[in-house]
């Protein structure tokens, strides 16, 4: 690793993580001494300053979970946990991630088509790039259920479409929960090619319009070319916000599988700790995602003659 590196990505990453940590244990314990100081107090018991402070971050259900709580609570339901446990973790995770790479590509697909769209007529440029703006100002909570549901019952109903995709209960699901990240995802890749598909400046337009290119040949040599920077910072927005339209979707629905799900157990029983482990999973499946987007990014710019930075 070079020295530059280490200096300028994982000391500052490591400081900040390392300060976020020493917060929140800080957090844990005045969160929790109320209840704990309650709890002594009816126990007849004079703990001593350290004494007291262990036991405010070593309670079965506490208000904030300590660090160490939800590391031990992953590492038990990952790792010593059978993949096809109903209370493994990555069982859950596998479940979430299949909806949000679902919802993710349907979600790239519509945005490119729609950027394709607007970028090579006016009229759609004007009528229909508000309605995009305005599609993300409804809260996500309000309509997933209804966009769960509707399509759930017209998967697994008596239709056209239903006799022609032929998908059993479990796929309808997965369909269903998809569409809400779908929502979620093709708005950033939309922008984001509308931006790059009209980022190459007018000298090389022209230059395209001197060697008599077709508006075809323009599209694919220049504008496409260019706008793959653009689409790949994007889908770093979108892969995670699919993410979290995937756990938005299993929320309403009362599944019974995905990070949702623990969510929603973790809430009905207050066991906080599984709820922050489940968040921390869902955080790091994030963090993974982006990242592989990010090396994919780097890959296909190297291949289209890219320096690295």
């Amino acid at each position: 690793m070079k020295p530059d590196t280490f200096k300028n990505k994982i000391v500052p990453v490591t400081t900040i993580l390392l300060a976020l940590i020493a917060i929140w244990y800080v957090a844990a314990v005045l969160m929790n001494a109320p209840f704990q100081r309650d709890m002594d107090s009816r126990a007849g018991a004079t703990p001593t300053t350290f004494e007291f402070v262990g036991k405010t971050l070593a309670q079965p259900k506490p208000i904030l979970p300590a660090p160490h709580q939800v590391a031990q609570n992953v590492y038990e339901n990952t790792v010593l946990r059978s993949l096809s446990s109903n209370r493994s973790l990555v069982y859950h995770g596998w479940v979430t991630l299949s909806s949000t790479l679902l919802g993710f590509g349907f979600g790239m697909l519509l945005g490119i088509l729609l950027a394709v769209l607007i970028v090579h007529n006016r009229a759609m440029d004007r009528s229909l790039m508000p309605w995009l703006v305005a599609s993300q100002t409804i809260p996500i909570l309000a309509i997933a259920p209804m966009i769960v549901i509707i399509s759930y019952n017209v998967l697994t109903g008596d239709n056209a479409l239903a006799h022609l995709l032929n998908l059993d209960s479990d796929a309808s699901r997965l369909v269903s929960k998809a569409l809400i990240s779908t929502y979620l995802s093709f708005f950033p890749v939309a922008v984001g090619m509308v931006k790059g598909l009209r980022s190459p400046e007018i000298i090389y337009l022209d230059l395209m319009r001197t060697y008599y290119a077709s508006p075809m040949q323009t599209f694919w040599k220049l504008r496409v070319p260019a706008s793959i920077p653009f689409l790949f910072t994007s889908m770093k927005v979108a892969i995670a916000a699919s993410l979290v339209g995937a756990i938005v979707g299993e929320l309403p629905t009362g599944a019974v599988a995905g990070i949702g799900s623990k969510l929603l157990a973790g809430s009905y029983y207050s066991q906080t700790i599984d709820i922050w482990a489940a968040l921390v999973v869902g955080s790091l499946l994030a963090g993974v995602l982006v990242a592989i987007v990010g090396l994919a990014g780097k890959i296909v710019d190297r291949a289209m003659g890219g320096r690295p930075a």
